[in-house]
């Protein structure tokens, strides 16, 4: 029979993390919380490289602050091309429309 797998709060995981550190028995704090040391040591390592964006939640990528910043800007360089490109498109279809009205 297989288990479904535990799903831990951001709460839960930080005070784990920190009773680790605390307790100094990384064995210990598992053996009281009913979680497997490999999963702690995975929370401890991902809360020193992403701090506070660590943790993100179910499919969300974990990024640094400055790998956000990036993301937020490719999105809005994307918008910003997407708007140029249908100026262009409208700019095209009156153009067309201005010389066929000039020939009359």
């Amino acid at each position: 029979m297989r288990k479904t797998p535990k799903h831990y709060t951001l709460e839960f995981k930080q005070k784990a993390v920190e009773l680790s550190y605390a307790k100094g028995n990384v064995q210990q704090v598992c053996e009281d919380l009913d979680i497997f040391p490999s999963v702690l040591y995975r929370w401890r390592n991902e809360l020193k490289e992403y701090v506070k964006n660590s943790f993100p939640g179910r499919g969300k990528p974990k990024m640094t602050d400055e790998e956000k910043e990036i993301a937020r800007l490719q999105k809005a360089l994307k918008e910003a091309e997407m708007e140029r490109d249908i100026l262009k498109k409208a700019i095209s279809i009156f153009s067309k429309s201005d010389k066929k009205n000039t020939s009359l």
